[in-house]
């Protein structure tokens, strides 16, 4: 007698899916839907990616579900595939990929449905937050409510334990919980679409007479407006009665992304990111899910967010980093957003002024077609870009005399300025003038970077922080000097200087409160700060008009790096900050200091531009047999002791070399550049191919006899399939 087996995928790190049985006398869990079964002595929410006439397991193994949370299908079969595929791709346990891309309350087991929303709000008897001064928790609520009604996701992100203090409140009288009214519908007609140049509209009309899959890489200067194109292809696809899925590196670029779109297309824009409440993200998943949304907005995580209909895929800045998981799955979104787009036959837009050297080879070989845009849109032109010689200059801090000359003069003409030092705190050491002790962090053995405005040395490794201190831990002296310079110091720094001028710091340490981000933003939009100075937060695809001096401080640390993806970075960093200035009507300016001014990468990038730069680097890689002229995985190991991780991937070298390694050269294994983090020693080895299929088949065969050896339950391991970096 023939039955059915469930394949169910469950969040673990186990690299297969696990078989049970459908209850009795009740129709079995379509695919795709979620199911509560019994893992060990545990309960656990799965879900159903197929059904099988035969187990894996022997008949005494196999258990019933609990029970099927789901009537209908979450994840459609293209989704599904493309999921499997991804899995299967980056050697990622099943579980992990499928499970692991729902939303946090969905893998908990809560149903699939938006409850009405409410929210909370003071009734005409709370009395001032003032008056309950004897209970701060009472007081920080109704002083929170007295601002306006709030939802509780609001609350949830807000206010710590606040649903026991509003219980008490409302027993008082003081607030009531009621539904939440929905959004009004926007009114009047959306403003016009500005006219497109023709290089834009070219664009465009190759984007929307193509038909199926075609993967275009849009290559277009900063200012160049890559975004109109974005919004007139979406506008095409909306009109056939598809939806489209636009993907963003970083929460930051979200908000400005999303205004943009919700003025072009109203409420038929939704976004998704982990900035977002988990009641946010579930409702955002949902709306997409359920087709309510025409465009979905979002991060990295967003490529796999349900969308029926879809019928465009844009990436934004499709060179960054940021679309790299670093962790867990470590799935790269804009590989995946390609490959979505295949499996779902529909067109997908790589957008970027600096498109990453991988692009850059997919558009020479044919697999992209490229589109490009050569020049700014409307009257702004591309800033000139100028190297600062500040050798034997006499710095205050990072500012040249020479930078701060040209700063006075475009502030004295009301001007915007604005500073880029991708390093954040007051001063990344402080020392001991006394003995030379310097603190750090016993758990990364690395230093301590002060940040003097919290009174704290915080380790931008692991995060610990400790109290700064006052004296030497070693002699006890007072004479403690911060060397070198952050974000912060930066900061105190410009306050001395230009006295008269309001100066705005944009990094993580100054944006760590909900919605501070988007305020300094439009801060900065508004001209209600002159000076802006900032990390890549502020220099990633924003647009500030009145900005016509562009500063970069400390161009030379990104020169001498160890990883070979170094330069390239560098020089997409340089274009992307530069790409502030001039934004507007009037001409704009991008010194960049440096103490090499002779370097090879100066010259090539401010002789040529970046496509001369990329062009010579993707030779030398070709030469090197460097990415993208070959293919990595970088396996990762970290332990408690110095040479467990070390020893564990000898192991797994020799075990590599039974299987046979045709094909493929293993590098190591090596202590990582960072040897020590978080208290545990890191090592790792190298895996490097000229071809995919080699390096594959090794991993499908290496990876579960890995799994299998002694030393593998001493360390905590992991596999990185086309690693962005190598430390």
């Amino acid at each position: 007698m023939s039955r059915l087996i469930l394949k169910v995928a469950i969040d673990a790190p186990l690299r297969h899916l696990f078989d049970y049985l459908p209850l009795f006398n009740v129709p079995p869990p379509a695919v795709g839907c979620r199911v509560r079964v019994p893992f060990g002595r545990r309960s656990r929410v799965g879900l159903v990616v197929a059904h099988a006439p035969h187990a894996e397991v022997a008949d005494a193994q196999l258990r019933h579900i609990h029970e099927a949370i789901d009537a209908e299908p979450l994840l459609t079969a293209p989704l599904l595939d493309l999921l499997h595929r991804a899995a299967d791709y980056y050697h990622a346990p099943p579980g992990e990929v499928v499970v692991g891309t729902l939303p946090a309350l969905l893998r908990t087991g809560r149903p699939a449905q938006l409850a009405p929303p409410f929210e909370w709000r003071l009734t005409n008897t709370a009395p001032a937050p003032d008056s309950v001064g004897r209970a701060p928790r009472q007081a920080a609520l109704l002083r929170a409510l007295a601002a306006g009604p709030r939802t509780e996701d609001d609350l949830d992100a807000e206010l710590e334990g606040w649903r026991v203090t509003a219980r008490t409140l409302a027993s008082k009288g003081w607030v009531e919980r009621a539904e939440r009214a929905p959004e009004p519908a926007p009114t009047g007609a959306p403003p016009a679409a500005p006219t497109l140049s023709a290089a834009q509209q070219a664009a465009v009309d190759a984007i929307t007479g193509a038909s199926g899959f075609h993967a275009f890489l849009l290559d277009g200067v900063t200012g160049s407006g890559k975004t109109e194109v974005y919004l007139a292809a979406i506008e095409s696809a909306l009109a056939a009665g598809r939806l489209a899925l636009v993907l963003v590196p970083e929460i930051g670029l979200a908000p400005q992304t999303e205004a943009r779109f919700r003025a072009r297309f109203g409420a038929a824009v939704a976004v998704l990111h982990s900035g977002l409440t988990d009641g946010e993200r579930l409702a955002a998943w949902l709306a997409a899910r359920d087709g309510r949304v025409g465009v979905l907005i979002g991060t990295r995580s967003a490529v796999f967010a349900p969308l029926p209909r879809l019928g465009l895929i844009v990436v934004d800045e499709e060179h960054d980093t940021s679309y790299k998981q670093q962790d867990g799955f470590r799935y790269h979104a804009r590989d995946m957003a390609v490959l979505r787009a295949r499996l779902e036959s529909v067109p997908v837009l790589l957008g970027s002024a600096t498109p990453s050297l991988e692009s850059l080879e997919h558009a020479a070989s044919g697999q992209y077609r490229p589109l490009h845009l050569h020049e700014r849109a409307g009257s702004a032109r591309l800033p000139q870009l100028h190297l600062l010689d500040v050798r034997h200059q006499r710095m205050t801090g990072l500012v040249s005399p020479a930078l701060a000359a040209v700063m006075r003069d475009e502030l004295a003409a009301g001007r915007q300025v604005m500073l880029f030092l991708n390093r954040r705190g007051y001063a990344p050491v402080l020392l001991c003038h006394a003995c030379g002790w310097v603190p750090k962090c016993t758990r990364c053995d690395a230093h301590y970077t002060l940040h003097r405005a919290r009174r704290l040395l915080v380790c931008h490794h692991c995060g610990s922080e400790r109290p700064a201190p006052t004296a030497c831990g070693e002699c006890a002296s007072g004479e403690l000097l911060p060397l070198g310079v952050g974000t912060e110091r930066i900061e105190a720094d410009l306050a001395t200087l230009f006295p008269d001028h309001a100066v705005l710091r944009v990094d993580r340490d100054s944006t760590r409160r909900r919605g501070a981000l988007d305020a300094h933003l439009a801060a900065a939009r508004d001209g209600r700060a002159d000076i802006l100075i900032g990390t890549q937060m502020l220099a990633k695809g924003h647009h500030f008009p009145a900005v016509t001096l562009v500063g970069i401080l400390d161009a030379d640390q990104g020169l001498f790096a160890a990883d070979f993806r170094a330069t390239e970075r560098l020089a997409q960093t340089i274009h992307q900050v530069a790409g502030r200035s001039g934004r507007g009507d009037l001409a704009g300016r991008v010194l960049i200091q440096t103490h090499q001014p002779q370097h090879p990468l100066w010259q090539a990038l401010l002789g040529g531009g970046y496509g001369v730069f990329a062009r010579g680097l993707l030779a030398e890689r070709e030469a090197a047999g460097w990415p993208p002229y070959s293919h990595l995985a970088l396996l990762r190991a970290e332990a408690a002791g110095a040479q467990e991780a070390l020893w564990f991937l000898g192991e797994t070298l020799s075990l590599a070399a039974e299987f046979g390694q045709a094909g493929v050269e293993l590098l190591g294994p090596v202590p990582a550049p960072s040897p020590k983090r978080a208290g545990r020693y890191r090592a790792q080895l190298l895996l490097q191919a000229s071809r995919r299929a080699p390096l594959h088949n090794l991993l499908r065969r290496w990876l579960p006899a890995l799994a299998q050896l002694p030393a593998a339950r001493q360390v905590r391991w992991s596999l990185d399939v086309d690693p962005v970096d190598t430390y």
